[in-house]
């Protein structure tokens, strides 16, 4: 496993703003970057990486919102319900916090490491990180979304995600 360089906004890294292409085949090299990818978000402090933060456009995620590691690979979210503002921030967006409006609840489909399709039903703070890393497949950043920025006291400088 490697630490993979985190792109930031800041630097106008056009990677983060592609959308991300659907993973044909899963292999010894998708697996090192899955490994990479918890490693770097791990390290950094973060609840989630997508794979473009690290200048892949490949549909891969990794969420860890302290429930233990979730993988997904071709995450599609195929169901919504209700809605919630939080404060999110990102680790490609040091420094920043802001409250962004997501659903309560979502059902996202993947495949795992494995190449076995699976449903993720996730609500609360894990719906926000599925949502979060989600967009950046899109060439989406929580910026786009927000409704308001926030300081936080004691905040994470590094940028990671905040509850």
């Amino acid at each position: 496993m490697a630490l993979r360089n985190i792109l930031k906004v800041e630097t106008e890294e056009p990677a983060l703003r592609k959308r991300s292409r659907e993973v044909a085949m899963i292999d010894s090299r998708l697996l090192t970057l899955l490994d990479d990818m918890a490693e770097t978000m791990y390290a950094a402090q973060g609840v989630g990486l997508a794979a473009p933060q690290v200048g892949v456009l490949k549909r891969v995620v990794v969420i860890d919102v302290g429930e233990g590691l979730i993988e997904l690979i071709n995450p599609v979210i195929v169901y919504c319900k209700g809605e919630q503002i939080n404060i999110e921030g990102c680790l490609s967006v040091p420094g920043k916090n802001g409250k962004v409006k997501r659903p309560e609840k979502v059902i996202v489909r993947a495949r795992n490491r494995k190449n076995e399709v699976f449903e993720l039903k996730a609500e609360g703070w894990l719906a926000v990180a599925c949502c979060h890393e989600i967009d950046h497949l899109d060439g989406k950043i929580y910026t786009d979304k927000v409704i308001e920025y926030v300081e936080l006291e004691n905040s994470n400088q590094n940028g990671s995600e905040a509850k």
